[in-house]
């Protein structure tokens, strides 16, 4: 039966389902339907495959899976987290669970329908029409998303919001996830107010929440996230946002507490257990991380959802073990990695950590004292970020508690504590990256304490009116400290007070310059390689995928 003026038969289709006798059923219907092209899958672990390395237009996915921990909503949530599925796909659910709650959490999930078991060809042939009238009706807003056009983009969707136009609850998710994209926090938060007063949904407070937290409201968000999780104890991406914002705020082991959660209520998912064990690995139990990250690898190692710092943290810790043949699996997992990104300048740089490591277990220490110059040699480059220093702080410590001593080090780490503790947050990450060694978190927080030091003493300046001299003085400190916090605060002085300073364009210029080659407006502490921000939507752009910011 082919589907009124739908053509599909350029279409590819992926159907993942247990039960042979229900998959060749779906196989057969969609066929019928002109579907060219349609493969299919038992297993959850060969669907993600697929979906990673292959662009469906539509994809029928079983619900539960006995065999296996995950569910087919774990599978659509992880996809979704980390940018895998592209807006075109149509994805739909196929089960005999007919509970309310779960055809609720598939619409809030910006799943494209729900079918329920038994059902008869001509059903999923109208949930395919409507799925794809959908997205026919929502094109204008995502071309101008894939031209790189995010102003009238969100225009379109705040349009369509306003005039109740069809499908203007989605349009709103994606308007207010373009304004948080594009750091407009205020307006973002007002359109997913606006959301829910119109009709309460949880991934509208979410985004409440996600958006006072981008604001710097970090109380007010978690309160937000504390309500919204106590209506709604299985909602994980509240789990998610809530971990993040107590990781901001330097409460580790609440954070960990949250991320032990999230992974529990979801134990196949790829991207949590790696937040669950690097969270561990810095909360200090490295024996439970060395457990948790090893899983990770083993589940995920072959997926784009696998963040390559699990395997540094991973090196760092069979070094404390002793392990030499974990340490060399990690080495040769991560030239599995390059050999399928070779082009990765980040697998590249983290490698050198675990190829370090491995000298010192084979006490090839003339090896390593080189290749610890060469990185203590770019501390200062401008591509040198947060992750580097907290690897190499780690190496360092290594190097240190085994008595092997380099007269340039104690220097080093203070630039590094210097340029990247300007948080409380920040500050701890890198000292309990360094904790192996207990002289260099205590260098650590001193450098954390002077430069709040340093930025207390400008902001008093300011306040005596005098905010041109604040402004010169952290930016004298910044440039020699290269200090994120002191160049960032000197911005918001400068922001704030330009009409009171005399040479406002020039300093301007140098703020600006400092800001663009030290990526210092990047100031929160992160967990491997940020994917999607939790409860947001990916929305796939022309050149690049645009992320949630955060």
């Amino acid at each position: 039966m082919a589907l009124p003026e739908d053509d599909l038969s350029t279409s590819q289709a992926l159907v993942i389902d247990p039960n042979p006798t229900s998959r060749s059923i779906l196989v057969s219907q969609l066929r019928d339907f002109g579907v060219a092209n349609v493969v299919q899958t038992a297993r959850l672990v060969d669907a993600r495959r697929q979906l990673e390395y292959r662009k469906f237009d539509v994809v029928l996915c079983e619900q539960h899976f006995p065999l296996e921990a995950m569910t087919g909503q774990d599978l659509l949530d992880d996809l979704r987290r980390n940018q895998l599925l592209p807006f075109f796909t149509v994805f739909i659910m196929v089960t005999g669970e007919a509970t309310y709650a779960k055809v609720a959490e598939a619409a809030e999930s910006a799943l494209d329908g729900y079918l329920l078991k038994p059902h008869r060809s001509s059903q999923l042939g109208e949930r395919l029409r409507q799925a794809r009238v959908r997205k026919l009706s929502l094109q204008p807003i995502f071309s101008a998303i894939e031209a790189d056009d995010f102003a009238t983009a969100a225009k379109l969707c705040q349009e369509r919001f306003e005039s109740r136009g069809k499908f203007w609850l989605y349009a709103a998710r994606v308007g207010a996830e373009l304004m948080l994209r594009t750091g407009q926090t205020d307006q973002a938060q007002k359109l997913y107010q606006a959301v829910v007063q119109a009709k309460t949904l949880p991934w509208a407070k979410l985004g409440v929440a996600r958006s006072l937290l981008d604001e710097g409201q970090t109380a007010k968000a978690v309160s937000t996230l504390e309500n919204l999780i106590s209506e709604d104890p299985t909602y994980t991406d509240a789990y998610d946002v809530m971990g993040r914002a107590q990781f901001e705020q330097g409460k580790f082991d609440a954070a960990l507490a949250t991320y032990q959660m999230a992974s529990t209520l979801t134990p196949a998912s790829i991207t949590r257990m790696q937040n669950l064990g690097l969270m561990s690995y810095y909360c200090g139990d490295h024996a439970k991380a060395e457990k948790i990250l090893d899983r990770t690898t083993r589940m995920g190692l072959d997926s784009k959802m696998f963040d390559c710092q699990t395997l540094v943290l991973l090196a760092f810790i069979r070094l404390e073990l002793a392990d030499r043949k974990g340490l060399q699996r990690c080495r040769d997992d991560f030239l599995r990695l390059i050999e399928r990104q070779p082009d990765s300048a980040r697998h590249q740089r983290l490698y050198g950590f675990v190829a370090a490591l491995q000298l010192i277990e084979q006490s090839q220490y003339a090896q390593v004292l080189e290749v610890v110059r060469t990185l203590c040699s770019h501390a200062h480059d401008p591509e040198f970020d947060f992750e580097s220093a907290s690897n190499l702080l780690a190496l360092l410590a290594q190097l240190a508690d085994k008595a092997i001593q380099l007269d340039e080090v104690d220097p080093v780490v203070d630039a590094l504590a210097l340029r990247f503790a300007g948080t409380r947050a920040l500050s701890e990450l890198l000292a309990g990256a360094a904790a192996l060694y207990p002289p260099y978190p205590e260098r650590i927080r001193a450098a954390h304490a002077r430069i709040l030091k340093l930025a207390e003493n400008a902001m008093s300046m300011s306040l005596k009116g005098n905010p041109g001299g604040a402004v010169q003085d952290l930016l004298t400190h910044g440039t020699s400290t290269l200090s994120g916090k002191l160049i960032e605060t000197a911005y918001l002085v400068l922001h704030r007070y330009s009409d009171k300073i005399d040479n406002a364009p020039a300093l301007t210029e140098q703020v600006h310059d400092l800001r663009t080659r030290y990526s210092t407006h990047i100031t929160r502490a992160s967990l491997g390689e940020p994917k999607r921000q939790a409860g947001g939507l990916i929305l796939r752009t022309g050149g690049q995928t645009a992320k949630a910011a955060g």
